[in-house]
């Protein structure tokens, strides 16, 4: 093992329900990670669903505020997986794969400049990181359904341009007839991507 991709769930799920995407971007070299988040999900309480941050009550405007509050958290939960990896201050050879809230937690991590990682994918979420951004050298591909009714695709489309405009280079795809969930051409982009990044280290 070279690389590790840390797969990052979304609010009211677990690590095991994201595991599944390491099959689909299995690559020699590459090992993968699934954490759970480390709050419990607020709504069901008790149960083995988790989240990164609260959403209730969660508008447009507090939802910066709920990112920057869990930064410690969720950056505790990273450097634990890379460390058990034996990769702690190799973020280089790290790449953040996020779905929905772990998507948003993701795109935060590089966009803030906490987390200067190697790739970064994240399907079906937001940018809700205050300016101003860092800019990523980092091959990023942000990937959403236009038939989204969690969160809209204009999401990603802004999200895009914010990290265009901020000096990094992300790809975009939108996929029709995809919701809430990542589409096969978005997990075909996102194995092109992760095989480009491992493969000149490896």
């Amino acid at each position: 093992m070279t690389h590790l991709a840390i797969l990052l769930h979304g609010v009211g799920a677990h690590g095991s329900s994201i595991a599944w995407m390491a099959d689909h971007l299995a690559l020699p070299g590459l090992a993968f990670a699934a954490p759970d988040a480390p709050f419990a999900f607020d709504q069901a309480p008790g149960g083995p669903a988790r989240q990164w941050f609260s959403v209730t009550g969660v508008t447009s405007d507090n939802r910066a505020a709920r990112v920057t509050a869990a930064r410690a958290p969720f950056d505790a939960v990273l450097s634990d997986t890379i460390a058990a990896h034996g990769l702690s201050g190799q973020p280089a050879r790290v790449a953040l794969i996020g779905f929905s809230q772990g998507a948003i937690m993701a795109l935060d991590a590089v966009a803030s400049g906490r987390w200067p990682v190697g790739a970064l994918v994240a399907f079906s979420g937001r940018l809700a990181t205050q300016p101003p951004l860092t800019p990523s050298p980092a091959p990023i591909l942000i990937a959403h359904g236009q038939q989204d009714t969690v969160i809209p695709a204009t999401e990603a489309q802004s999200a895009h341009q914010r990290l265009t405009a901020a000096g990094a280079h992300p790809d975009l795809i939108l996929e029709d007839r995809v919701g809430h969930a990542p589409g096969p051409e978005g997990m075909a982009r996102a194995r092109h991507l992760l095989a480009a990044w491992v493969t000149p280290v490896a």
